[in-house]
């Protein structure tokens, strides 16, 4: 059986040999195919850490928990060592202030005063503020996530299991627009949790192997407290794009094999989804091979 990672080797290639190139937001340049998807089974314990080239994947399971504590404040992540947000609230600062910090020293002020953390290190009203706190028209608040847990748990037969980030009143607000915009969720009559993800944009070398992983996180975290089975995570891209500053990267990993998915486990189970943390998460199996660096667009 070939191995699921494929489909995405696959699609770095096609993006390399068939991709329209075209100026983007960033200035960088990109090239890009409309439309994709990736089908990864869950049901045997696997998740889509992808192996050919390491991913920090308690960093990107790190970014999915504090989504779903409602937080925006990059103090936060900071605290758990996680820097992937920085590059958004630090090009703000410098464009603000004239000023040409470094990253360390920007980070290093978010993490040790507070009044400065709160003027330049919240990042707006992003994922995890719409998915817990979507605030109504008439001023009513709703926590998608704790509505979705209890349709998993009472209504699974629902069509309308789903959260979105795609605010449209807010997204001026936000530090970046929502990518992974919205998640629906499928359950079969034997009981296992199928996830629907659509992504309208996705840097393929960098951001993909986060949100596949992060999802997988979400899907497990979900079934556990609807007691169903993990099944499958279904991955939709709209403009699915490379960099031009990650073209020889991109090749480089195509040229790699890959090796078998890690498993990916749940030590205990909290009351809550609100209960979750890093420690909570096991992956056992995981030997991929060397890292990748590329620059992140901002």
């Amino acid at each position: 059986m070939r191995h699921p990672e494929h489909q995405y080797l696959d699609l770095l290639q096609r993006i390399l040999d068939h991709g329209d190139q075209r100026v983007d937001r960033t200035g960088v340049g990109t090239r890009s195919l409309f439309g994709a998807m990736i089908r990864f089974d869950l049901s045997d314990g696997s998740v889509p850490i992808l192996t050919t080239k390491r991913v920090y994947w308690k960093t990107a399971v790190k970014e999915m928990l504090w989504f779903l504590t409602g937080d925006t404040s990059l103090q936060s992540l900071l605290r758990e060592n996680v820097k992937i947000w920085t590059d958004w609230p630090l090009a703000q600062y410098r464009r603000a202030t004239g000023q040409d910090i470094s990253q360390d020293a920007f980070e290093q002020r978010v993490l040790t005063d507070d009044a400065f953390a709160a003027q330049w290190g919240d990042l707006g009203p992003i994922y995890g503020k719409q998915w817990r706190r979507w605030q109504g028209a008439d001023g009513r608040v709703h926590d998608q996530i704790a509505g979705l847990v209890e349709t998993l748990k009472h209504n699974p037969a629902s069509r309308r299991m789903l959260f979105h980030a795609w605010n449209v009143a807010e997204l001026d607000q936000m530090a970046l627009p929502p990518c992974h915009m919205v998640y629906q969720f499928h359950v079969t009559s034997d009981g296992r949790l199928n996830c629907g993800l659509y992504q309208r944009s996705c840097d393929l070398l960098l951001g993909a192997a986060f949100n596949f992983t992060g999802a997988a996180a979400l899907q497990l975290m979900l079934a556990q407290q609807a007691d169903l089975r993990p099944g499958e995570l279904v991955w939709m891209g709209g403009d699915v794009h490379l960099y031009l500053n990650h073209l020889d990267q991109a090749r480089e990993q195509i040229s790699r094999t890959p090796r078998p998915f890690p498993t990916m486990r749940l030590l205990r189970k909290p009351a809550n989804m609100d209960g979750y943390r890093i420690e909570d998460f096991h992956v056992e199996g995981y030997a991929p091979h060397d890292a990748i660096k590329a620059d992140v667009a901002v």
